[in-house]
């Protein structure tokens, strides 16, 4: 428990990357260009999908909803971190801390279901395409999107009071370059065990549900591409997963690594880079992977 001569952090300090000028210059202008073709890649993406006929099916209905995710998460940290490398305003504001834990993880928790409903809809569309118009019609899909929002953000709504009951003593810093709400818990100076118990309750109730799912669906489609007699039929299967198969193995495996694998004293510097993984390149990344990789989205830019 705090002391009694503790006052409440009013503000928190974001560590950042580094304090050489050099450095920082280069991180700003690379930091600044990921996140332009970012801004540019996910808002195309977005008005392609919904100006263009050819890209008016579940699939790019559910990809439309993952740009704007990865629009909003990218927004959420990455000009907070320019400004940081920049101006050299690393200082965060509690209140401001609480909006970015809450936003982040809505928004993360939100893109988790996303990425498992993706894996469901090309599940049906390889194993059982017959039935595909019938099951994943307007409605069901238009409920998958709208339940990957709401259990977002009862997410981040659980994580701001796990957070609300958190205590820091004086000035803290964030060994890292935005608010997160593992570096928060073992900053505080309170009981933690709630905070910790509502972290992990989210991460077994909703992270793991949500990879199962992927896990579950594309054992069935290899096991199904893998019956395919002819080659050219499993290049066809194959290819309509390739480009989902690539951003959920980016986004899932910088997550694994930075939340459920045992830290180390000399593992840590790493964090923040793989932080950067998830939260910088990831959204820039899956715009481009599904224009370079995908046949109909390319004759769609061409078209347009």
């Amino acid at each position: 428990m705090p002391g009694s001569n503790c006052t409440q952090a009013t503000e928190f300090i974001l560590s950042g990357f580094t304090e050489a000028p050099a450095a920082q210059v280069a991180q700003f202008l690379l930091f600044l260009l990921t996140y332009l073709v970012t801004i540019l890649g996910n808002l195309g993406m977005i008005v392609l999908i919904r100006v263009s006929p050819l890209l008016h099916s579940p699939m790019y209905y559910f990809l439309g909803n993952l740009a704007f995710v990865n629009l909003c998460t990218s927004t959420i940290i990455t000009p907070r971190m320019l400004a940081g490398v920049l101006l050299g305003k690393k200082r965060i504001t509690y209140a401001g801390c609480v909006a970015q834990v809450f936003s982040f993880d809505l928004f993360g928790m939100a893109e988790c279901f996303l990425l498992a409903a993706m894996a469901y809809d090309r599940y049906v569309a390889v194993c059982h395409p017959l039935l595909y118009a019938l099951v994943m019609s307007p409605g069901r899909c238009s409920r998958l999107v709208a339940g990957s929002y709401l259990l977002g953000l009862a997410s981040g709504v659980g994580q701001t009071i796990g957070m609300s009951r958190l205590f820091f003593c004086g000035s803290s810093t964030i060994d890292l370059f935005f608010c997160d709400i593992a570096p928060l818990i073992s900053l505080s100076t309170s009981d933690t065990t709630l905070s910790l118990n509502i972290l992990r309750t989210t991460s077994s109730l909703l992270c793991v549900p949500s990879i199962l799912v992927v896990l579950v669906s594309y054992v069935a489609i290899i096991s199904t591409i893998l019956r395919i007699s002819s080659a050219e039929g499993k290049r066809k299967a194959f290819s309509t997963c390739a480009s989902h198969l690539t951003t959920v193995s980016t986004f899932y495996g910088s997550l694994l690594f930075m939340y459920l694998i045992p830290r180390s004293e000399t593992s840590r510097g790493a964090d923040k880079w793989v932080a950067v993984l998830y939260t910088v390149v990831t959204p820039m990344l899956n715009p481009l992977i599904y224009s370079l990789r995908n046949q109909e989205v390319k004759e769609a830019w061409r078209r347009l």
